[in-house]
């Protein structure tokens, strides 16, 4: 899985120009996050066992999911997935190069989205914070927007006592439910026919005789 957020495609000189200055928020907002991250997300000295709760706190949360998307958002962007990988744990270093990564994300990076709106945006999980195998953490949710939405799957590895990204999945869905299809209309009523009966003589079709007496 690789890559809801605001679907916003730029085009012309005023967009180039806005690009440009959202893409230096970014970098500010990227570079703060990742240092608030870094200070209140410790991880948890003894983890619970397997498929059990983590203890960690909403913010604590918030940062990690969106600190992550703000460096992929941010990676995509310049196209240096460089950042990407040193923030992740070694297990994801040394999976995955910088190359590696920019061929991961190329579709993502195709579509041209933004994703600055995690900033700001509030996600919703579907997998509550939960103890992994190998110590790590595990958590999922989504970002709704319109007319996308961006599901995310990510897996955090302790490392000196701060929760480290090992593995994220992202992939774009509908905002909300579809329509059902419109029902195939019935097949039109055929008349009824009914079998016609013996024909008295002289009175069936196409005779001009008069019934016999």
């Amino acid at each position: 899985m690789v890559g809801p957020l605001p679907s916003r495609r730029r085009d012309g000189s005023a967009a180039v120009r806005q690009s440009v200055f959202r893409a230096c928020l970014v970098a500010l907002s990227f570079a703060s996050a990742v240092a608030a991250g870094n200070a209140q997300t410790p991880a948890p000295a003894q983890p619970p066992p397997v498929g059990q709760p983590v203890q960690i706190d909403r913010n604590g949360v918030l940062i990690l999911i969106r600190s992550t998307l703000l460096a992929v958002d941010h990676a995509n962007r310049t196209g240096n997935y460089t950042v990407l990988r040193d923030l992740g744990a070694p297990g994801f270093q040394t999976g995955n190069t910088a190359a590696r990564l920019g061929e991961i994300f190329a579709n993502l990076r195709a579509q041209n989205l933004d994703l600055s709106g995690v900033a700001v945006l509030e996600p919703q999980l579907t997998v509550l914070p939960t103890s992994a195998p190998g110590g790590m953490m595990r958590m999922a949710g989504l970002f709704p927007s319109v007319p996308l939405q961006v599901n995310f799957e990510m897996i955090f590895a302790p490392v000196d006592g701060r929760w480290r990204l090992f593995g994220i999945g992202l992939n774009l869905g509908q905002a909300g439910p579809t329509a059902p299809p419109a029902p195939e209309p019935p097949p039109h009523a055929k008349p009824e026919t009914k079998p016609a009966g013996p024909d008295r003589p002289g009175t069936g079709p196409g005779s001009n005789l008069p019934p016999r007496r």
